[in-house]
């Protein structure tokens, strides 16, 4: 029996994507992103071009911490749900407002 278990256990590592992966390559994928903006930016490219790519890094961070945040939410009571919620609002509204009134 104990040689099942480690076998089972093992082949579910080598293709899992836990946090520490998932966050690893969001982590690469964002640095890329500015990266990029960072030098279109100083070749004077223009600055839509360098705001669109930066919004687009940060959306994808906000997308995989509101994920992995409504895991831990989702078995909570209401009250951490109507957080979660308000936060999320609060932090689309912190973005989009800015990129609208500017």
């Amino acid at each position: 029996m104990a040689n099942s278990k480690k076998t089972s256990s093992s082949s579910s590592k080598k293709s899992s994507w836990g946090l520490n992966k998932i966050s690893f390559w969001t982590i690469v994928a964002v640095t890329i992103l500015y990266a990029i903006a960072l030098i279109l930016s100083a070749c004077g490219v223009s600055s839509i071009v360098v705001n669109a790519l930066q919004g687009l890094a940060t959306a994808i961070m906000i997308c995989i911490v509101a994920i992995l945040a409504w895991r831990y939410v989702k078995s909570k009571p209401t009250v951490w749900k109507v957080l979660y919620f308000v936060c999320l609002l609060i932090v689309i509204a912190g973005i989009i407002v800015p990129l609208v009134i500017g």
